[in-house]
């Protein structure tokens, strides 16, 4: 990571991981210091210690991981469940965030799409091993194919050698005891967000963001409806929204060039980077534009970081003493 770069910190969305982001990364070398984490229980990370997987156990572990490593403030960028816990950590301690950059953010929705229901389901008590039990003959490969029409707008993009690395990805997660686990208490997390109202609401939070915010929504989306695109862009004060008439619900993997130069151009635009203007100079893809390349790498290897959780609490200030949050 480029030591006079200001720093970029990518969170994945359920059942994903830092590798999602590996096709947007290196699209911004020398324009951020790029890091992606894994959430608890997702990707290298181990699973949390109190078994806390809610949008604020989530968040807490970024705010945690953050201050621990004294890298903040931050680009910060969130997709799906990673776009909720982003927002919340954005609103608690806006002191860590620079920029705010949201992938299809799985913010509350009043009429949820009907293909998003199976993941609703597993936060259902009972429902997550049934399905366990009903599924336990897939292969790796049926899964990973169900998982990109679930998430992709067109799955045909995706190259074999990235379809080969999320077989793989998929057969070390499902060797983990705790796979399961983690995406059902999760989902039941982001169910449970979802049903918070006053200052805890995902969108009465959404309003106390200061920082400049990207919202990328793709027109595809099967999980996060394209309706709320405009809700979003009311919500976040100051908030700029491109929509991708091709895209799913993981846009940074499927047109990360069009990301790339949407975020190049908000750092323009809110004067944070005198490095993505000389981009920008140079001419860069318009916003917008569906016409990014494919999705190969998307599953490779990039700079990664685990964040661990064993706090109880969000606090709305700075942490004091050893690395925690504080209430």
């Amino acid at each position: 990571m480029g030591k006079d770069l200001p720093p970029a910190l990518y969170v994945h969305g359920l059942g994903g991981s830092s590798q999602n982001w590996s096709a947007l990364m290196p699209l911004l070398d020398g324009v951020v210091a790029s890091e992606a984490v894994d959430l608890p229980g997702f990707g290298d990370s181990p699973p949390p210690d109190d078994g806390n997987y809610s949008v604020t156990g989530h968040a807490r572990a970024v705010i945690r991981y953050l201050d621990a490593s004294e890298r903040g403030p931050v680009h910060l960028f969130g997709n799906s469940l990673g776009g909720a816990v982003t927002t919340r950590v954005a609103a608690l301690r806006p002191d860590l965030v620079r920029t705010l950059t949201l992938v299809s953010p799985a913010l509350p929705e009043l009429r949820v799409q009907r293909t998003a229901v199976p993941t609703a389901l597993l936060a259902v008590p009972g429902v997550a091993s049934l399905f366990t039990r009903f599924s336990r003959n897939w292969t790796a490969e049926q899964r990973v194919r169900g998982v990109m029409a679930l998430c992709y707008g067109d799955p045909t993009r995706v190259t074999e050698e990235a379809f080969r690395n999320a077989v793989e990805e998929m057969e070390r997660r499902l060797r983990l005891p705790y796979f399961w686990d983690a995406m059902t208490r999760s989902s039941r997390g982001l169910v449970d967000a979802y049903t918070l109202g006053g200052q805890h609401s995902l969108w009465r939070q959404a309003e106390r963001v200061l920082a400049p915010t990207l919202l990328v929504y793709g027109r595809r989306d099967q999980l996060v409806g394209y309706r709320m695109a405009q809700r979003a862009a009311r919500a976040f004060r100051d908030s700029r929204l491109i929509s991708l008439p091709e895209a799913g619900h993981v846009a940074m993997m499927e047109y990360p060039e069009t990301v790339a130069a949407a975020f190049r151009e908000l750092l323009v635009d809110t004067g944070e980077s005198r490095v993505a203007a000389r981009f920008e100079s140079m001419g860069s893809e318009p916003v917008g534009s569906a016409n990014s390349s494919g999705t190969d790498g998307s599953l490779g290897e990039e700079v990664s970081a685990t964040v661990g959780d064993d706090d109880d609490s969000v606090g709305d200030g700075p942490a004091k003493g050893s690395p925690g949050v504080g209430s």
